[in-house]
């Protein structure tokens, strides 16, 4: 038996950790890495030194929240992204194929445009929840019902799973289109920048909402990595050295669409992370799932925190969506994958 080295996984987790401290502190107020650690420390002692400092604000109720929610938000994506390639051995197999971008799209756009009806223009409710609950389940109801068509004879087919995907999408991004055009300015300018991704709304009440349901995620991931792993081999050979094939499906799509449904309610759509992070991981370290997984978390948080990093801070006061952010860096990265895998074929 090949042993498994853990090296990659730390190297990629203090990587990740250097990372949060240059992005907790990087931004209009600069606060340096030592500053970062001393409040950081403070809060974790009990001292009320820092109680009062602008710096401490800064840190405690918009950077830190934000950087825990592309941490999470990252590894969801990526790890996700991981699950459903090694289910359908399939290389371009990522989270919006389920149909969790088009759900979550079309709940937000109905909420966007028809939410004031019911929760009033000013409610805390809708401003801190109500999109965010209504992305949710919009992901979760679309990938319930491509499940739902994909099962024939009490057995999962995954290529039609596939094709009601690119139905599903295809109607749902139609509606969304329709929306689109009878919001008025305000309502469709809200609507873009949500489609195009960002980490702005993070707060710890955000954060206590989405978490746990991205942690589950994380760790029906782990736990299948052995099941992953035989699936490779194929459905028959699988099946001999004792898998089953139908829960594995089964806890792999519903797990991912309940962590990356919660993941697009807060942060909106953010492409590539989901696709490209395994690939990396699969060419640069290995495609063990046991390794592919954790790793693809780490260096996926890694990544979306780079990217919001740059979203936040290259246009101060303002910023960027992330969501363009990561297409522009991995939209040539995955180009420069393709590129190798026709060479290696050659």
């Amino acid at each position: 038996m090949t042993k498994v080295s853990y090296r990659p996984i730390v190297i990629l987790s203090v990587v990740l950790i250097v990372s949060s401290i240059l992005a907790i502190g990087y931004g209009a107020l600069s606060i340096s890495p030592l500053r970062v650690l001393e409040i950081l420390m403070n809060h974790v002692m009990g001292s009320t030194l820092d109680g009062s400092t602008q710096e401490a604000a800064v840190l405690w109720g918009i950077r830190l929240p934000r950087v825990l929610l592309a941490i999470s938000v990252g590894a969801t994506l990526s790890v996700s992204g991981a699950v459903l390639q090694g289910v359908f051995r399939n290389p371009l197999a990522e989270p919006g194929l389920i149909g969790i971008s088009a759900g979550a799209s079309l709940a937000a756009a109905l909420f966007m445009i028809f939410g004031s009806l019911v929760f009033g223009s000013s409610s805390p409710l809708g401003e801190h929840f109500a999109l965010p609950l209504s992305a949710f389940v919009g992901a979760i109801s679309c990938t319930l019902m491509i499940y739902r068509v994909s099962v024939i004879e009490g057995r999962t087919s995954i290529t039609t799973m596939l094709l009601a995907g690119v139905a599903f999408n295809a109607i749902g991004f139609s509606l969304l289109g329709i929306l689109q055009y009878i919001a008025d300015d305000e309502q469709l300018r809200s609507l873009t920048f949500w489609m195009l991704g960002s980490l702005g709304a993070a707060t710890w009440e955000i954060l206590t909402f989405t978490t746990p349901m991205m942690l589950i995620t994380l760790f029906m991931a782990l736990k299948l990595s052995r099941q992953l792993n035989l699936l490779q081999l194929g459905e028959a050979e699988a099946l001999h050295l004792g898998v089953d094939i139908e829960q594995v499906k089964r806890a792999s799509i519903l797990s991912v669409a309940l962590g990356v449904g919660a993941a697009v309610s807060v942060s909106g759509m953010i492409g590539f992370i989901g696709l490209v992070v395994p690939h990396i991981i699969r060419i640069a370290i290995t495609p063990n799932h046991k390794i592919l997984i954790p790793a693809s978390a780490l260096l996926g948080s890694t990544l979306l925190l780079g990217a919001d990093l740059i979203a936040r801070t290259i246009v101060i006061p303002s910023e960027l969506p992330v969501g363009i952010v990561t297409t522009l860096l991995g939209a040539p990265v995955f180009i420069l994958l393709i590129f190798r895998l026709r060479w290696r074929l050659l």
